[in-house]
């Protein structure tokens, strides 16, 4: 019998999250984005772990700015977007919607959750019932829409959402206590979102992350899950609208919140 991959969630920068994937019988490593080289190396040298792959979930600067210098450091393989190639750090393995690759020994599926980015990926680890989502699928939110449209992300959403309810969710910040705050704007009379946002306050008093997330929590909880329900609905003044167009607005409120 393996033994389960090891998943260290590691601050970088100011609020971003990058994930250190760790295979003891193999002794090898894995890095799930790389906002910045000094953090990263830092934890791999207090291990004593090396770094073999380098996953990448979209381009922007904060998920990227480390990659030169572990690739100079490491030599690891890495694998991103094809879609997004021309605007990642060169990349071994370029990957599309429906690859699958090994990671560790472990079988890695790629899904394309475009929405905040065009060409944004996350990568699912179904035997470690992980789901790494970056700036898509957020704790109790999910990414600010700058290339993509709603339409784009609601469907990129939903794809997340079918996965099992036991898939913990790794995303790319720690953003939880505002959006907790925005959520209770839209269903303050959810019994499971006031818990919620209680653990989550009382975690980050204590500096404590509060990523990764259970997806079911996620969908008993994230406004962003849930604008299909006639309740959310209602609840934005919206009861005959599409489940795209609740999801527009939702994600208009946030915008101003």
């Amino acid at each position: 019998m393996t033994m389960p991959l090891e998943i260290v969630t590691l601050p970088c920068l100011s609020d971003n999250y990058a994930f250190l994937l760790h295979n003891a019988e193999t002794g090898h490593t894995a890095l799930v984005d790389a906002p910045e080289a000094t953090a990263i190396r830092t934890e791999l040298e207090r291990r004593g772990w090396g770094l073999e792959q380098i996953l990448l979930t979209h381009h922007h600067w904060d998920h990227i700015d480390g990659v030169a210098e572990l690739r100079a450091a490491y030599d690891p393989q890495i694998i991103g977007a094809k879609a997004d190639a021309h605007r990642l750090p060169d990349l071994d393995i370029e990957v599309v919607e429906g690859d699958s690759f090994t990671c560790l020994g472990e079988d890695v599926r790629v899904l394309d959750v475009s929405g905040h980015t065009i060409g944004h990926i996350a990568f699912h680890v179904p035997n470690a019932t992980a789901l790494f989502t970056a700036d898509s699928l957020m704790a109790l939110g999910c990414g600010r829409l700058f290339e993509g449209t709603p339409e784009q992300m609601w469907q990129s959403l939903q794809k997340l959402a079918a996965l099992p309810g036991d898939t913990t969710v790794y995303s790319g910040h720690e953003y939880t206590q505002s959006n907790a705050r925005f959520a209770l704007t839209i269903e303050p009379d959810n019994a499971a979102l006031q818990r919620r946002c209680t653990a989550i306050d009382a975690a980050r008093a204590d500096n404590l992350p509060t990523v990764p997330s259970q997806l079911q929590e996620e969908l008993d909880t994230n406004p962003f899950l849930r604008a299909h329900l006639d309740s959310l609905k209602t609840a934005v003044g919206m009861p005959d609208a599409s489940a795209a167009a609740v999801f527009a607005e939702i994600r208009t409120r946030k915008d101003k919140f």
